[in-house]
């Protein structure tokens, strides 16, 4: 429950102060936030194939109506971040939590409309992209201020295994997302394949009343109180003398640029990689109704596509919970083994021609991004002092809306030209960020090394 005073944390035990730990129950709580939002879009993307063919919408528009929605998230993210750092993290986690649902609802509500016959299959794809915009604008408040949340609290050296439990409830929900999809697909009321939407709509409300009820009031970040300045350099972790200064008096730091010479490595391989790693989302399912002849019967093509989905996020939590705390992969490991294995995954999955290649071939590819995206997420983080998490956990952020702007679209128009020019480009993309990284990006050594 909330504090009575808001500056005070006495969830924070003796043992977890002294190890720089979140409490279990806390992280349980921010884990939730993300991993709803996960599921949820992760179910929508297992049905808009085979909703846009029942509409019968061109795949390339499918694609762009997600792009409105990415560009407000590009240009709000970092915005949310800035405004964490004055109102706190929950307040944001909680206005994202509140876009997610009501997008929700307004998405299925068009999408059914246009499926019933109530508005045309263009009216209808307006009023989903409108729509969509509410998570792109006010849902982007959530995972910077999760993000920021968790690397305010957590010390230099456990960072990256920190960020890749957060990122990993995104890859759980990529599970749990295509893999209820289906049994959500119902004929109550006529929802049909817009009951995914619905649903979710309710699991988001009910994790935005345990937020609000379960985690405790953060002050400002930078709020000239002693309390608060204690508790934020109170994970027992040694502090960076800057950033000990930038805490004692209370100033914000400056305002981060994407073109900060400490950051500029690491946001090339995040927006390059991201690209990639969106045209292989967004031309998966469709590859799936073309390649097993599922385009004239679109109602069975959510079991497959989820099935595809949910190899990949099963190999993403592979990587995450897995790969990178056994061999304790720092940020630049991560990224370069994850580029490179994605790149691989992309060219087994351009030639697949069964069910049985294409979902290996995309569980392949996503093991590489799920080392990849912790690995540019905790560079971007441990290149910058601790009182600036908040704008870079913004960057980050607006990066991966920056990464579904056109990206899904352009890897679809490509592919419905030719299957090798949608795949040639993303590989080409890979092999960018790993020779750009191999030569710019900082030892992890350097990165991981505690600041006296």
């Amino acid at each position: 429950m909330a504090d009575s005073h808001p500056g005070h944390d006495h969830e924070l035990s003796a043992p977890a102060a002294s190890t720089g730990a979140i409490p279990p129950a806390r992280m349980a709580l921010l884990f939730m936030v993300m991993l709803v939002t996960a599921a949820g879009n992760t179910a929508m993307q297992s049905v808009m194939p085979s909703i846009g063919t029942a509409l019968q919408v061109e795949d390339v528009w499918i694609s762009l109506a997600y792009s409105w929605s990415a560009l407000l998230w590009v240009v709000c993210a970092p915005f949310w971040a800035r405004r964490s750092d004055q109102r706190g993290r929950k307040a944001m986690m909680a206005l994202g939590l509140t876009g997610f649902i009501t997008s929700f609802v307004l998405c299925g509500a068009a999408l059914w409309a246009g499926l019933a016959g109530w508005m045309s299959a263009l009216w209808a794809l307006i009023a989903f992209a409108a729509a969509r915009s509410l998570y792109g604008g006010f849902g982007s408040a959530a995972p910077p201020a999760v993000q920021a949340y968790v690397a305010s609290r957590t010390p230099r050296a456990q960072r990256t295994q920190a960020l890749s439990l957060i990122a990993s409830s995104f890859g759980l929900g990529t599970v749990i997302g295509p893999a209820l999809a289906p049994l959500m697909v119902v004929p109550f009321l006529g929802l049909g394949l817009t009951g995914p939407f619905l649903a979710f709509a309710l699991i988001g409300l009910a994790a935005l009343v345990l937020l609000r009820l379960r985690l405790p009031n953060d002050e400002p970040r930078f709020a000239a109180r002693g309390q608060a300045v204690a508790y934020s350099s109170g994970s027992g972790a040694p502090v960076d003398p800057q950033e000990a200064s930038e805490a004692e008096d209370g100033t914000p730091p400056p305002r981060l640029s994407w073109r900060d010479p400490r950051l500029r490595p690491w946001v090339f391989a995040g927006l390059f990689g991201g690209h990639a790693q969106a045209m292989v989302l967004g031309i998966a399912g469709f590859l799936v109704l073309d390649r097993l002849g599922l385009r004239d019967t679109p109602a069975e093509g959510a079991g497959p596509v989820g099935l595809v989905l949910m190899s990949g996020a099963i190999a993403t939590l592979l990587a995450q919970w897995g790969l990178i705390p056994r061999f304790d992969l720092g940020p630049r490991a991560a990224t370069l083994w994850g580029i490179a294995t994605a790149a691989f995954g992309t060219v087994l999955l351009a030639i697949a021609g069964d069910l049985h290649l294409i979902a290996l071939g995309y569980a392949i590819a996503s093991l590489g991004f799920g080392l990849f995206r912790p690995g540019t997420t905790a560079g971007t983080s441990l290149a910058v002092t601790r009182a600036e998490q908040g704008q870079a956990s913004g960057i980050v952020a607006s990066l991966a809306g920056a990464s579904y702007i056109y990206a899904p679209a352009l890897g679809v128009w490509l592919y419905g030209h030719s299957d090798w020019l949608g795949f040639g480009l993303i590989v080409a993309l890979c092999a960018i960020v790993l020779v750009h990284g191999w030569f710019r990006l900082q030892a992890d050594r350097e990165l991981t090394r505690e600041k006296v």
